[in-house]
């Protein structure tokens, strides 16, 4: 699995015109689901992005999690993720799971986040969605489960 994770003031996900999820402070994670990944996967990624330290504590270090401050999480899937762009100009997506595979992994990802924060939202696996949102910092990480 690759994530990209970004610290955020606010984010929110519309569909066909209608906002289907949205959070206050936390995190925004766009979440690809590749061929070989699994529910471990899933599971690591899911206690590595709530335990991430990147908010500012009282001396303005990173040093608390979105736990640790009491924030949301905005997952929205993304099998761009997974692009190979080494060949030509067309990227190719033949590292992503199939769309039943991915689905299932991301929603079990979903369940495990919404456990773990006070708020958690998602967008809608394998729609069209307009994700709007303020980059803290700005902070984004890159995390990829085989690494």
């Amino acid at each position: 699995m690759k994530a990209v994770v970004q610290r955020v003031r606010d984010a929110s996900v519309t569909v066909d015109g209608l906002q289907v999820g949205v959070i206050s402070k936390g995190l925004l994670v766009y979440l690809g689901v590749g061929k070989d990944d699994t529910v471990k996967d899933a599971l690591w990624l899911a206690e590595k992005i709530t335990g991430l330290r990147i908010f500012q504590d009282t001396e303005g270090r990173m040093n608390l999690s979105v736990l640790d401050i009491g924030g949301g999480i905005l997952s929205i899937s993304q099998f761009t993720l997974l692009a190979d762009t080494r060949k030509g100009k067309r990227p190719s997506y033949g590292n992503a799971a199939d769309p039943a595979m991915a689905e299932s992994l991301y929603e079990y990802f979903k369940a495990l986040v919404g456990k773990l924060v006070n708020q958690s939202a998602s967008g809608v696996f394998g729609a069209e969605m307009q994700v709007a949102y303020v980059n803290e910092g700005p902070v984004t990480i890159l995390l990829d489960t085989k690494n």
